[in-house]
């Protein structure tokens, strides 16, 4: 690798890991707006990537739903504040399914609008809107790049390029 090549990896990892926090405080600066206080950011991503569906935690993970490493923690923060429904599966006693409340669709709703807004002030702004198409597909790349770099550490073969 030359150490351009270098350099742009790291800076497109400072970016995305930059972009991600300013991201968090967007959302965080809409909920404080709204005067929500009973969830973070974090959560309220959470719940919106939930959106209308019902699932266990265990499948939050997978899906990638989830920001952090401490799901249990918020699912049990949005159910304590009455954000999501938390009910043991009536097949299989040793799983907890989770659904959004009236309150959790409520603020899904709200974030959704949020996003609406977001999508409508970059399509009045000057930014080119092929250009966050470009972007998504160099993450979806750099996302198969690292599945295969965790795949090669598990396996030993080499990543696909």
């Amino acid at each position: 690798m030359t150490l351009d090549a270098r350099n742009d990896y790291l800076e497109a990892i400072r970016l995305i890991e930059r972009l991600h926090r300013q991201f968090l405080e967007v959302v965080k600066a809409d909920l404080d707006g709204r005067g929500i206080v009973d969830i973070n950011n974090i959560q309220a991503l959470i719940l919106f990537n939930i959106g209308d569906s019902e699932l266990t935690v265990g499948e939050l993970t997978n899906r990638g739903y989830y920001l952090g490493s401490n799901v249990s923690y918020n699912v049990r923060k949005m159910v304590d504040n009455n954000y999501l429904i938390q009910e043991r599966s009536a097949h299989d006693k040793r799983s907890v399914r989770i659904r959004p409340s009236g309150k959790g669709l409520d603020l899904c709703e709200q974030i959704s609008k949020m996003f609406d807004r977001h999508s409508k002030a970059l399509e009045e702004s000057s930014f080119n809107p092929g250009d966050i198409k470009s972007a998504s597909n160099s993450y979806r790349q750099l996302e198969r790049f690292w599945a295969g770099l965790l795949n090669y550490n598990l396996r030993g073969t080499l990543p696909p390029l």
